[in-house]
């Protein structure tokens, strides 16, 4: 006995093939990411002006995730900072740079504490920095208010959201319900 479809179970099935595409993309990013290493020669570390989460100079802000406050870019994206770094040098080249772009210094946020400043990549590009951590935002952050590269380990390290606020809650996997930070 052969009978159509519903409209709710179409609807269900469109739903359900959506779901299961975005989790294959977000694998696929996740997987790069994570067999990409770290490289401390090469990299550009030029970010795509079409990614919604591409990092640029300027002033930075901040917005609340998950109870933690956090650094964003001037469009509300989230900022991470990248275990393997130091204050003067990013660890995060080449592949790395393009799921994690680096923020462009200088920058700065108005009313918030800590310090402010950059340093120079490895293509001689300015990076800026927060409290001597190199900022990058994540390609996977696809709207203001993610942060679903908190607390992921990919490209040799781990990633997290960076928080204003001096401690952040107990991180977990990146569930964007804060955690993490520095």
């Amino acid at each position: 006995m052969i009978r159509s479809m519903t409209r709710l179970e179409a609807r269900n099935r469109l739903r359900m093939l959506l779901a299961v595409l975005a989790v294959a993309a977000a694998a696929a990013v996740l997987a790069a990411c994570s067999s990409s290493g770290t490289s401390s020669a090469g990299g550009n570390g030029s970010t795509s002006t079409s990614s919604p989460a591409a990092a640029t100079t300027g002033n930075l802000k901040t917005t609340t995730i998950g109870g933690a406050t956090v650094l964003t870019n001037a469009k509300g994206f989230t900022l991470y900072s990248f275990a393997p770094d130091t204050p003067t040098k990013s660890n995060c080249n080449g592949a790395c740079a393009q799921f994690w772009p680096p923020v462009k210094g200088p920058a700065t946020a108005s009313g918030v504490k800590g310090t402010f400043g950059t340093i120079k990549r490895s293509d001689g590009s300015t990076q800026a920095t927060f409290d001597g951590h190199p900022l990058y935002t994540f390609a996977g952050d696809t709207a203001p208010g993610q942060a679903k590269g908190n607390g992921l380990n990919a490209a040799g390290g781990l990633w997290h959201e960076v928080t204003t606020s001096g401690s952040a809650p107990a991180g977990g996997p990146a569930s964007g319900s804060g955690g993490g930070g520095y």
